[in-house]
C-alpha cells in the first residue's frame, strides 16, 4: 500500500493513539504509544527514540563495554523512521493502529546496532544479485499458568505448563485450550501474520506454529510480531508464553527453524528446485556458504547462554556442520518436492533468536557461497547426524562469541561496526551469567565441599 493511502487510512481511524515499536539487539520489541497527530505531523515519519535501546541488555542493565552508546555519549535520541508499509491494527487491543520502525536512515545506528536495518542491507544485496526471497520462521514455545508477577515471585520454581504429558500433534490438548489456540490463529490472521499451521509439540504445554512465507524483511517482521503477539494473547488467558531455547533439561528445547528459498528476479522460478530431487547449482553454492559460515557467526543463531543447552543434546538441533535430504538431525535440511515448496530449513536457530539477525545470517552466508561458487565438501548425512564426524560447532556462548569477534568472514558479511557491537553485547551476556551462583552449584557444593 502506498504511503499516502496509509496516512489517509490512519487519518480516518477513530483511534487517537497509535503504537510504534523498534527491535533491540536481542529481538525484543521496544515501543510506545503516541498521538496519531504526532505521526501525521512528523517530518518524513521520523521520531526520536532514546538510543539506550541499543545500550542495555534484555533486563535493562546498561552495557559497560559498548561503543555505539553509553554513559560516555549521554544516551541521545536516535532518528527512528516509521515504516508505513508495516501498518496493521492490533485485533486484541481494540484495533489500535501499529507500525514498526527502524534506524535505517540514521547512519550512527543503521547496520551497526539496528538489526532490521542490517537485514534490509542484506536483502538489498540479494536483489542486486538478481534474486527474490521466500523466507519463513517457525517457532516452538511453552505456555505456563500464572501471571508474570506470580511466576517471578515464585522464583521461577514449580512452573506449571498448561497441559500435562508428552502429547505432540494432539487434538485433545488443543481442545483443552481452544480459546487461546483460536485467538492465536484468528488474531494473527487479522494482524497480517497468517499461520500455515499450529499444533502441539511433544512436551507439556508446548506448541508449534509456522508463519506463512514472505519476502525476507516482511518475513522477519512477521516472526518478531508473532512472538510478541503470542505473549500478549497468552496474558489474556492468565498464561505466560516462553520462547526460551531450553527451559527444562528433561524436556525438548524450542526451535526457531528458518525456511528459505531463492527465486529469479520475477519471482516465477524457484532456483532451489531440481525436478530430479537433487541439488541445483545455486542451491549447492548456497548450502556450502551456510555451512562454511555457520561456526563463524553462530551467536546470530544461538544468541543466549541458554541457547547452547538446546544444541547437540538430542533436541533436533545438531551441533555439527552437516546437511541432508529431509533429515531433521542435520544442520541444513533440504526439502524437495514441488517447485512451489522446494526449500531448505536451517535447524540450528532456536526460538530465542532475533529474527532480523537470524534471517540476515542465513541469507548472507548463502549468498557468500553463491558469490564464491563454493562446493559442498561432504555428501549428505544419512541417519543420525549426531554421530557424524563432521566439524563441531562452538559449545557455549563465549566460545562462539570469541570466534565471531575474531572472524574476518563475519566482518566481510556484516561489516566491522555490527560485528564489533554485536559481539560486545554477547560478551556482556556471558559475563552476567558468570557472576551468578546457580541452584546446581548450591546442590553440588553447599554441604560436601
Amino acid at each position: 500500500m502506498e504511503n499516502e493511502k496509509v496516512l489517509d487510512l490512519l487519518n480516518q481511524t477513530d483511534s487517537k493513539k497509535i503504537k510504534i515499536a523498534i527491535t533491540d539487539i536481542d529481538g525484543i520489541l521496544r515501543g510506545k504509544y503516541i498521538h496519531k497527530r504526532k505521526l501525521l505531523e512528523s517530518n518524513n515519519q521520523q521520531l526520536g527514540i532514546c538510543d539506550v535501546v541499543f545500550g542495555w541488555d534484555s533486563g535493562d542493565v546498561c552495557y559497560d563495554n559498548g561503543k555505539v552508546t553509553g554513559w560516555h555519549t549521554g544516551y541521545p535520541d536516535g532518528k527512528a523512521k516509521i515504516d508505513l508499509s508495516t501498518f496493521r491494527k492490533i485485533p486484541w487491543e481494540n484495533n489500535t493502529p501499529f507500525f514498526l520502525a527502524d534506524f535505517g536512515e540514521d547512519p550512527k545506528y543503521a547496520g551497526v546496532s539496528c538489526s532490521r536495518s542490517l537485514l534490509k542491507k542484506v536483502a538489498a544485496e540479494c536483489r542486486n544479485m538478481g534474486f527474490t526471497t521466500r523466507f519463513a520462521q517457525e517457532f516452538e514455545w511453552f505456555c505456563f499458568r500464572g501471571t508474570p508477577s506470580e511466576i517471578s515471585n515464585s522464583g521461577f520454581q514449580q512452573l506449571q505448563p498448561i497441559t500435562p504429558g508428552m502429547f505432540g500433534y494432539s487434538e485433545l490438548r488443543t481442545s483443552m485450550n481452544q480459546g487461546f489456540v483460536n485467538e492465536v490463529i484468528d488474531f494473527m490472521e487479522a494482524f497480517n501474520v497468517p499461520l500455515e499451521g499450529m499444533h502441539t509439540e511433544t512436551g507439556p504445554g508446548v506448541f508449534e506454529a509456522a508463519v506463512y512465507y514472505d519476502e525476507i524483511v516482511a518475513a522477519a517482521d512477521k516472526a518478531i510480531l508473532f512472538k510478541n503477539g503470542v505473549k500478549e494473547i497468552a496474558y489474556r488467558h492468565n498464561m505466560v508464553a516462553s520462547f526460551m531455547a531450553k527451559w527444562n533439561k528433561n524436556l525438548p528445547g524450542c526451535g526457531g527453524h528458518i525456511h528459505q528459498s531463492l527465486w529469479d528476479a520475477e519471482g516465477k522460478t524457484n532456483l532451489f528446485w531440481d525436478e530430479k530431487g537433487g541439488l541445483t547449482e545455486i542451491l549447492e553454492h548456497y548450502i556450502a556458504g551456510q555451512l562454511l559460515c555457520l561456526p563463524e557467526i553462530l551467536p546470530m543463531f544461538a544468541p543466549t547462554v541458554n541457547s547452547y543447552k538446546r544444541i547437540g543434546h538430542g533436541d533436533w538441533a545438531p551441533a555439527n556442520v552437516t546437511w541432508g535430504f529431509d533429515n531433521r538431525t542435520a544442520a541444513v535440511r533440504v526439502i524437495d518436492g514441488r517447485m512451489e515448496s522446494a526449500r531448505i530449513e536451517s535447524r540450528v536457530p532456536g526460538a530465542d533468536t532475533n529474527a532480523y539477525l537470524a534471517l540476515a545470517a542465513a541469507l548472507a552466508s548463502g549468498l557468500y557461497g553463491i558469490k564464491h561458487k563454493l562446493k559442498l565438501q561432504e555428501g549428505p548425512v544419512t541417519g543420525n547426524s549426531y554421530s557424524s564426524n563432521a566439524q563441531k560447532l562452538p559449545v557455549n556462548l563465549m566460545e562462539a562469541t570469541e570466534r565471531m569477534a575474531g572472524s574476518a568472514l563475519a566482518r566481510e558479511l556484516f561489516g566491522e561496526g555490527f560485528t564489533d557491537h554485536f559481539t560486545r553485547t554477547r560478551e556482556w551476556e556471558w559475563r552476567q551469567f558468570g557472576h551468578q551462583v546457580t541452584d546446581w552449584e548450591l546442590k553440588r557444593y553447599f554441604e560436601i565441599i
